[in-house]
């Protein structure tokens, strides 16, 4: 099998600063513009066209019947057009354009340097966990999917049909990652092993492949609705569940026992450089492993002494006889699974009234909530949020876990629901969406450290306009905010530090409430999916030294809502980059 070309970061930049020296400055500032604009509308049309899923996602159509390439040539080729992009963007001299035409051009090398990067670690041999791979993806794609005419059935009955092969190709990858000693931890693939059996054991009809056929289009003659359920359900039957059920039997009976024992990544080849990498890519800064646990373990403390406040007022000696009660409390904990998705719609409603308190610019796409997908929920997270369609046609979606419901704490609901719905992921990114004048690519983009830290952040503004009213509710913020921290402390524990599942299990019982099925799927995501998890607080802890930094260099001519217009107006950046332009707004704001 072929193996993937690497290319390094270091690398990239070379090409970019030799080229840049021959740009040819003679151009006009229009025709440069004009070439950087053209580039990057090529380059969006090759990630539509080589990511259908991602382009069927965001309400394109135009490859719905297709599925992405996971072959290892389609790796090598993706690289390959990513390299010749670098040589083409770093010709074309930026002097004179606009800041947003600047900033875009940096962006987008950036992005395309750290795509060579990662190469250098194989990612394309490890594709699956429970939380990603084709298993949960191509499932939940469905839901993302708009059906209105004929063809958009058609389009994804041949989609269906393309599972087969897409399957195939990731498990050659898989086997070559196993020759290569790259593989996930062996109690985490036999958790996909059973969301795989879930849906190979279903009935056509009750997969969620089957969910488009539940209800059809007026446009639809109903001659069309019978042949298209004959084709959809035999398409399932004879292509999809058989695909579900080889890849069982691969999973189980050569992919599993292939399994590494230990649990974080430095017991992979370069294990400690790929982590390396994973924190800088996740948190965008310069921070080591030892700095990130060292911040976690202040952010721990800082947080146990907030909650301890809050728990003398209730009466409560310490921390522990208050995580008892709320355990035992039956008020709070939900009753059913629709209470659940209420309490999370009725603070998604009461924030929606302060926005315009808080921001000049509001986000038009609807925003709904419903239950995660039961073939995934054991494993998931407490909340997630999917974004909708630019045109608004399919609406952001805050996916509450009812798994387990009467276990799980209604104490965090209220600032989950701000950081996954409003003022959170479904305002940034819905307005990252509705940007004009700034390339697609740039709606679109994602940092973990900008997007999950503006989420945290979000539940920060709850405090910020009068909510958590409720005292275990505003507790229930505090337990959601010690989460984040403990975090830094387990995921660089168990990927630099060698801690064991145990050791990650503990620290968050001795300085969490949080129940068992949050704390397991919690802990088995971090192993999962390195660093990750540290964008969150990281992210959360600049955005607040920026709002602090311009409240005390503005003092009275401070404006929050043209502080946060200016955080999410240019969408998703690296903190790094966010910082330089906060700092040249609060200039601005001075000379004004």
């Amino acid at each position: 099998m072929k193996k993937l070309i690497s290319f390094t970061l270091a690398s990239s930049l070379f090409f970019i600063s030799a080229i840049h020296l021959h740009a040819q400055a003679a151009q006009s500032a229009a025709d440069r513009s004009k070439a950087l604009s053209g580039l990057f509308a090529e380059m969006w049309e090759d990630r539509l066209q080589h990511s259908p899923e991602f382009a069927s996602s965001i309400g394109d159509k135009r490859w719905n019947d297709q599925l992405t390439d996971y072959s290892v040539a389609a790796y090598n080729d993706r690289l390959a057009r990513g390299r010749d992009y670098l040589l083409r963007l770093a010709a074309i001299d930026t002097t004179g354009l606009s800041d947003q035409e600047e900033l875009s051009k940096d962006l987008m090398a950036r992005e395309l340097a750290e795509q060579q990067e990662a190469a250098n670690f194989k990612p394309w041999e490890m594709p699956v966990d429970q939380f990603n791979g084709l298993q949960s993806s191509l499932p939940q794609l469905v839901s993302q999917l708009s059906f209105e005419t004929v063809k958009d059935y058609d389009d994804y009955i041949a989609r269906l049909k393309k599972m087969p092969a897409a399957f195939q190709q990731i498990t050659d990858n898989m086997m070559t990652g196993m020759d290569d000693h790259r593989v996930p931890p062996k109690y985490l693939l036999e958790k996909v092993l059973v969301q795989v059996n879930t849906i190979a054991q279903e009935k056509p009809e009750d997969t969620p492949f089957a969910r488009p056929l539940k209800k059809f289009p007026s446009a639809v003659s109903a001659a069309d609705q019978e042949r298209i359920k004959a084709e959809m359900l035999d398409a399932i039957q004879k292509q999809v569940l058989p695909a579900y059920t080889r890849f069982a039997k691969f999973l189980q009976g050569v992919y599993i026992p292939a399994g590494r024992t230990e649990p974080g990544v430095w017991s992979l080849p370069d294990g400690d450089k790929y982590y390396a990498f994973r924190v800088r890519q996740s948190t965008t800064t310069d921070l080591t492993p030892d700095q990130i646990h060292q911040i976690g373990l202040d952010e721990v403390k800082r947080d146990e002494a907030e909650m301890l406040v809050i728990a003398q007022k209730l009466g409560f000696k310490d921390l522990a006889s208050m995580r008892a009660s709320i355990a035992s409390n039956a008020t709070l904990h939900a009753k059913t699974k629709e209470q659940m998705l209420d309490l999370y719609r009725h603070d998604i409603d009461q924030m929606k009234t302060k926005l315009p308190d808080l921001f000049g610019r509001l986000p038009k796409a609807p925003l709904v909530v419903d239950a995660v997908p039961a073939f995934i929920e054991k494993d998931q997270a407490p909340a997630y949020y999917e974004h909708g369609t630019p045109d608004g046609k399919r609406p952001g979606t805050v996916y509450v876990n009812t798994y387990d419901f009467a276990h799980r704490s209604l104490a965090n609901v209220e600032s989950i629901a701000y950081h996954e719905g409003l003022p959170g992921h479904h305002l940034q990114i819905s307005v990252a969406q509705e940007l004009t004048g700034l390339p697609e690519f740039r709606k679109y983009m994602h940092y973990t450290a900008y997007t999950e830290g503006w989420g945290l952040y979000a539940e920060h503004l709850g405090k910020d306009v009068g909510f958590y009213q409720d005292p275990y509710s505003d507790y229930g913020r505090l337990e959601a905010d010690i989460f984040r921290a403990i975090r830094l402390v387990v995921d660089t524990g168990v990927h630099s530090k060698h801690w064991s599942r145990d050791q990650m299990v503990a620290f968050f019982k001795e300085h969490s409430g949080l129940d068992d099925a949050t704390v397991n799927a919690e802990v088995d995501r971090y192993i999962a999916w390195p660093a990750q998890a540290l964008g969150y607080k990281m992210g959360q802890l600049k955005i607040l030294e920026l709002r602090a930094k311009a409240q005390k260099e503005l003092g009275a001519k401070f404006d929050l809502k043209a502080f946060h217009d200016e955080v999410v107006d240019s969408g998703a950046l690296p903190l790094d980059v966010l910082d330089e332009r906060v700092t040249a707004w609060i200039a601005q704001q001075k000379g004004k």
